[in-house]
């Protein structure tokens, strides 16, 4: 019998790790991190690993966690890894796909690029790309897999809010829009949106009666709440029965929880992507879909 593919974890992680481990056949590792007093990061891993690796790395808050991928990756190859994974349910950096002035980095490609250099496959659920089509594109690893949790979400939406109103903040949010809907034949719209800075933006509800409506938002991410909640509150104003939010990475900065439940937002759910109190759906089977499907590829 070949050996079992082990999956690497940070304790953080542990309750997705698991979950994801049992679904997708992988032996759980945790890699252990010591930071010494300078800041510096000190990782450990097993001593032998087998030649089929999964690293899972949610990079929400990714600055250390991209120094850890970069200890990671080099360590498991050297501890027996032939084929290295990351699974990164939350992919940080991949908004700025442009200069929007003269000197700005370009994070994707910069990032992108250098994950590719890691890991042979990437693994992401919901990536927030703007100008780029597709994931490989952005990181140009071996294999680049995009997963959707839309599908997911609209049967939470169409369980708890039945004929339930999908109205997408903003014009990009109408690829998952559409998909949650799709499925069980609800209603959806998106809004029109202007972002003036981080933490400013005007909406325009589209031309639709939403007069009675159970509305539910539903977003790649919350971040700092400020789209959801202007959103919120003009669907409101236009007679919605209700309002409640659904997203797959509650990132959820500061006070952003607050802020949407101060807009009249009932109830806030979300993926696991992002360990939060608000997580309702589960990604390990679908993320587990993914890893099978790079091992046969392997």
């Amino acid at each position: 019998m070949p050996e079992r593919g082990a999956l690497l974890y940070f304790e953080d992680e542990t309750p997705a790790a698991l979950r994801l481990a049992d679904a997708a056949g992988l032996v759980p590792h945790r890699v252990e991190r010591h930071r010494f007093p300078d800041g510096e990061t000190q990782l450990t891993l097993p001593a032998h690993l087998p030649p089929r690796v999964v690293l899972l790395r949610s990079l929400h808050q990714p600055n250390d966690k991209l120094t850890e991928l970069l200890l990671a990756a080099p360590t498991a190859r050297q501890m027996g890894a032939k084929h290295l994974s990351l699974v990164a349910p939350y992919l940080a950096y991949m908004r700025q796909d442009m200069a929007f002035a003269p000197g700005q980095a370009i994070s994707q490609r910069i990032v992108g690029a250098w994950l590719a250099t890691l890991f042979d496959a990437v693994i992401t659920v919901d990536p927030h790309l703007h100008r780029v089509a597709t994931l490989a594109e952005a990181v140009p690893a071996r294999q680049a897999i995009t997963l959707s949790a839309a599908p997911l979400l609209g049967d939470w939406i169409a369980q708890h809010r039945p004929g339930a109103f999908l109205l997408g903040p903003d014009s990009e949010s109408a690829q998952w829009v559409t998909q949650a809907a799709a499925a069980h034949g609800l209603k959806h719209a998106v809004c029109s949106k202007v972002r003036h800075g981080d933490h400013a933006v005007s909406i325009a509800l589209p031309t639709c009666d939403l007069r009675g409506q159970a509305v539910v938002l539903l977003d790649d991410v919350a971040s700092s709440g400020h789209t959801l909640a202007t959103a919120a509150g003009l669907a409101l104003a236009a007679g919605a029965a209700s309002v409640d939010v659904a997203v797959t990475h509650a990132l959820l900065a500061g006070d952003a929880l607050q802020r949407i439940h101060q807009a009249g937002v009932g109830e806030f759910w979300s993926t696991d992507s992002v360990a939060h109190p608000s997580n309702v759906v589960g990604l390990a089977e679908l993320l587990a879909g993914a890893i099978k499907e790079d091992v046969v590829a392997y």
